[in-house]
C-alpha cells in the first residue's frame, strides 16, 4: 500500500525536477534582454492602447521609442508633459509641439441646411452616405451626424448637436479616430491655439452653395481680400487659412458674410472684430457680385 502512494509520488517530483530544469536552461539559452527604457516609458505611459500613436499599443510604442524608431512626443494621450519626461528618459532635450485638436470643418446645422428627404434607415453616418446625394442633407458636403465619428471616439470628445458633429477640446487627444470614421472626410486636425477656423468644406461654387446651406462658404474672396497677412488662398471655391501666416486678427471673421469663419474658444482680438463689424452691411452685396461672376 505504502508503495503504491510513494511510487507516484516520486515518479511527479522527478519530472517536475526534469521541466524545471528544461525551463531554467531554455530561459537562459533564449533570454532576450528588455531594454529598461521600455519599462520607464511604459510607467509615463498612460496605457490605453488607443492607437492615437499610429502603433498598436502603448508596449509597442514605447519599445519603438526606445529603439529610436518613434518620437518621444508621439502620444496624443499622454500629452506635452509626458513628452518631456519620455526625452528624459532617453536622455534628449524636449522639444514638444503644440497640442493638435480634432475640428469638424462643417456648419451645415439643422437651420443652416436644407434637406432631400427624411432618412428612417441604420444611425450610420456610412449607411446614410451610399444612398442618393450622399445622405438626406442637400450639401453633398455637410455632417451627417449619424454618430460614426461620436462611436469610434474612445474618449467622449465627440458630441453632435443640431445633426453636425462637435469636438471637446478638452477631452480630445487627437488620436484620429474620429478622423478615420467619417464617411465625408469632414474632420481634421488643427492647433489648438488655431482659433479662427473655416467651417466649411463644400467644393461647389457659390450659387449652389447659397441654395444648399446658408452657412457655406461661397467663395467670394472677401476674406482673402481683406486679410492683412495674406493668409487665405482659395481651393476649389473654399477658404482655406495658412496658419505659419494667420495672426488671428479677425478681419476675415468680420467680412464672411455667411460666417463661415468663426472664433473658437477664448475669443481673439475682439475689439479688432468689432471695429470691422460695420463694413459686414455691405458685404453681401460685394459678396454676390462676385459669386455672381464665378459662377
Amino acid at each position: 500500500m505504502f508503495v503504491e502512494i510513494i511510487t507516484p509520488v516520486i515518479i511527479v517530483g522527478m519530472l517536475a525536477c526534469l521541466f524545471g530544469g528544461l525551463l531554467g536552461f531554455t530561459s537562459k539559452k533564449f533570454y532576450v534582454e528588455v531594454d529598461p527604457k521600455v519599462d520607464a516609458i511604459m510607467g509615463i505611459l498612460p496605457g490605453v492602447n488607443c492607437g492615437g500613436c499610429g502603433f498598436a499599443g502603448c508596449g509597442q510604442f514605447a519599445a519603438s521609442v526606445a529603439n529610436g524608431t518613434a518620437d518621444y512626443g508621439g502620444c496624443p494621450v499622454a500629452g506635452a508633459d509626458a513628452a518631456v519626461e519620455i526625452a528624459a528618459v532617453m536622455g534628449v532635450e524636449a522639444s514638444v509641439a503644440d497640442r493638435k485638436i480634432a475640428f469638424v470643418n462643417c456648419n451645415g446645422i439643422d437651420d443652416n441646411t436644407k434637406k432631400n428627404y427624411a432618412y428612417s434607415g441604420l444611425n450610420s453616418c456610412i449607411a446614410a452616405s451610399q444612398l442618393a446625394m450622399g445622405g438626406s442633407k442637400a450639401c453633398a458636403y455637410a455632417c451627417i451626424g449619424l454618430e460614426d465619428c461620436k462611436r469610434a471616439c474612445p474618449f467622449d470628445a465627440v458630441k453632435i448637436m443640431d445633426s453636425v458633429a462637435e469636438i471637446d477640446e478638452e477631452k480630445c487627444v487627437a488620436c484620429g479616430k474620429c478622423i478615420a470614421a467619417c464617411p465625408k472626410g469632414l474632420i481634421g486636425m488643427v492647433y489648438e491655439k488655431s482659433k479662427v477656423r473655416v467651417m466649411c468644406n463644400s467644393k461647389d461654387k457659390g450659387k449652389d452653395v447659397r441654395e444648399n446651406c446658408k452657412a457655406g462658404c461661397i467663395g467670394c474672396m472677401l476674406c482673402k481680400k481683406n486679410c492683412p497677412e495674406e493668409a487665405i488662398e482659395m481651393d476649389n471655391n473654399l477658404a482655406i487659412i495658412n496658419y505659419d501666416k494667420c495672426t488671428s486678427c479677425g478681419a476675415c471673421v468680420a467680412k464672411c458674410p455667411t460666417k463661415c469663419i468663426k472664433v473658437f474658444g477664448a475669443p481673439v482680438e475682439v475689439a479688432q472684430i468689432e471695429e470691422k463689424a460695420p463694413a459686414e452691411a455691405a458685404a453681401p452685396v460685394e459678396a454676390n457680385a462676385q459669386v455672381e461672376a464665378n459662377s
